[in-house]
């Protein structure tokens, strides 16, 4: 499974990066807001910290000025994936924007039918949106599972990525049901590392050790 990281934040993403936690990045107009950073520079300087790719999102509603507003933050960098969301002119959009073989992240999907209209229409990463399901009373796992199992039946080549993960459950759902990317904060991928036993188990390993009274430096 990938990582994707999902901030703007230079300094989470480059520190999680030095230890190859990241893949990817996804940044959206709130995490843009978020950094208090230019859009256009900070994409850049993200793109110069990760070889995978980095979701910039267009704001434009209409199919029109998302592909123009697409085809300019795709010139950032080559590993950009322009990000539009999963409306009827997010799909011309995406259409013409991987027609021309940039990388297209569709957003913001909440049914496993947007997930195929997505796959048809070239989308190279599909974007389920797990944790704002589990707010409505909805199992965002079932919609993975759902996707998963309609793009293996045809064959489709868009990845899934898990978005609007909250917990390091949403994570472990997620790979055993075989989504292909996950994105998260990173305070949510640093937790995955967290366990009470291990915490336990080390505070007695230094415990004993203390007693040794031996240093290694």
């Amino acid at each position: 499974m990938k990582f994707f990281v999902d901030t703007a934040e230079i300094n989470e993403i480059a520190e999680l990066n030095d230890l190859g936690m990241v893949d990817g990045v996804t940044t959206n107009p709130s995490l843009i807001m978020k950094s208090g950073r230019n859009i256009l520079e900070v994409t850049k300087e993200i793109c110069g910290i990760v070889s995978g790719p980095v979701s910039a999102e267009v704001v434009a509603t209409e199919a029109d000025d998302m592909i123009a507003e697409g085809r300019k933050l795709a010139k950032i960098a080559d590993n950009i994936a322009v990000k539009v969301p999963l409306t009827w002119a997010g799909l011309k959009a995406c259409k013409v924007l991987s027609g021309e073989g940039n990388m297209v992240n569709v957003t913001l999907c909440f049914s496993a039918n947007q997930a195929l209209l997505a796959a048809k229409a070239g989308a190279t990463f599909i974007s389920p949106f797990i944790g704002r399901l589990d707010d409505v009373n909805i199992d965002g796992m079932e919609l993975i599972a759902d996707i998963r199992q309609i793009y293996d039946n045809y064959g489709f080549e868009t990845q899934i990525l898990a978005a609007s993960i909250r917990t390091v459950n949403h994570i472990t759902d997620a790979a055993r049901i075989g989504a292909d990317v996950i994105t998260a904060p990173p305070s949510v991928i640093k937790k995955l590392a967290d366990h009470p036993l291990t915490d336990a188990g080390l505070a007695q390993f230094l415990k004993d050790w203390e007693k040794t009274g031996q240093k290694i430096l």
